[in-house]
Formats: structure tokens, C-alpha cells, sequence
């Protein structure tokens, strides 16, 4: 399985770290090495300094496919989870001032945790799904899919154009304004709704 993940996909979130507004959907990998699951432990990494949480929705793929059209994009998932993308943001920083790929900043082991999924059956309207990500009990992140740049159906036409979609694969679909730094210790959760999918410390 990969792991695709879509960046700058809302404009408070881009506004806040003072990204340029992308045209289309900005597209970065994570391996399947990145993924944490079933509450698993963070282990905070040796090599940074200032790990980010950005939480986000997830679509897992159910079904083979590429050059996907827009109107048949909603046949390909029918599961959707709440997941975090951790960045390195110093790493981060200091390979996009240089210019340079920044994958060491986003892919490192355990980058993506991921919860549990829900059926799109119980989501009344895919355009109106509020999440959140709590650190310690306090929210840090809010964000519905009203607001997204790029809805899930222009997020699967554009990058089955590029990546071939397998059942089992991951896409992170954008986190909302309010990324910050995490701390050994803190106990992340996140929500679809008032449904917790996610629960796990960093250590």
C-alpha cells in the first residue's frame, strides 16, 4: 500500500504558515513504513526538534484504479479515518530554503498514524464533515470538508492520473489551521464528529 497525502488543501492552513494558494491539488508520498496504527506509540525522533501534528481525514481505497473521472470518484472508497501527517518542520525549513525535496521531513517511520475508519454510509453528506484533533484534552485543530480546496472527488481524478489507486491505499486529504509542536507526553485524539478514531501518546 501507499500512502498519498495532499498539502495546502485549506486556505487558513496555508494562510498560517504563509504557503502560496496552489492551483492544483499539492501531492507528496509517505511509505507504508510511516504508518502507526492501533494507538501505537509516537516515538519522538532523535533527529528533529519541533514535530508538528496535522490532523486530517482519511479515504482508504477499495478498488483498483487509474485516469479516475471526478463523477465515479466516490466508487472507489467507502471508508473514511482520521489520521495525523507529522512533519519535521526545522527538517522542513531548511530543505525547502535550499530548494531540496522534502521527504525526510514527512515520510520518517511512524509519520502517519491512523485510526479507525468509519463507513461513508454513516456520513450523511461528504461536503459537511466536521473533525478535530485534541493534544491533552484541549482541541487544537477544527476543520470541516466544506472548506476544503480540493473535495475528495478532484483529489482522486487528479492524482489517479499520476499514481495507479490500490485497494488498501491512503490518502490524507489536508489538515486544517492550528498545527503545532507536540511533546513527549501529550496524548493526541481525533474525531470525526463526536466519534473518536484516534488515541495515542508520544513518548
Amino acid at each position: 500500500m501507499k500512502i498519498i497525502c495532499i498539502g495546502r488543501n485549506y486556505v487558513a492552513h496555508i494562510e498560517e504558515l504563509q504557503n502560496e494558494r496552489p492551483t492544483n491539488p499539492v501531492v507528496f508520498l509517505k511509505p507504508e513504513t510511516a504508518v502507526l496504527k492501533k494507538g501505537a506509540p509516537f516515538l519522538y525522533p532523535d533527529f528533529s526538534k519541533n514535530i508538528h501534528h496535522e490532523g486530517e481525514l482519511v479515504l482508504k481505497i477499495n478498488k483498483e484504479g487509474k485516469y479516475i473521472q471526478k463523477k465515479f470518484a466516490h466508487r472507489y472508497f467507502d471508508e473514511i479515518g482520521f489520521g495525523i501527517d507529522f512533519t519535521a518542520r526545522d527538517l522542513q525549513d531548511q530543505c525547502k530554503a535550499k530548494g531540496l525535496p522534502w521527504e525526510i521531513s514527512k515520510a520518517f517511520n511512524g509519520s502517519a498514524p491512523i485510526g479507525d475508519f468509519i463507513p461513508v454510509s454513516e456520513l450523511p453528506d461528504l461536503n459537511n464533515i466536521d473533525f478535530h484533533l485534541s493534544v491533552n484534552g484541549e482541541v487544537r485543530q477544527k476543520g470541516n470538508t466544506s472548506l476544503l480546496l480540493f473535495d475528495f472527488g478532484t483529489i482522486i481524478e487528479y492524482v489517479s492520473k499520476f499514481f495507479m489507486l490500490k485497494k488498501g491505499d491512503l490518502i490524507y486529504t489536508g489538515t486544517p489551521a492550528g498545527v503545532g509542536p507536540v511533546k513527549p507526553g501529550d496524548r493526541l485524539e481525533g474525531f470525526i464528529g463526536t466519534k473518536k478514531l484516534l488515541d495515542f501518546e508520544v513518548k
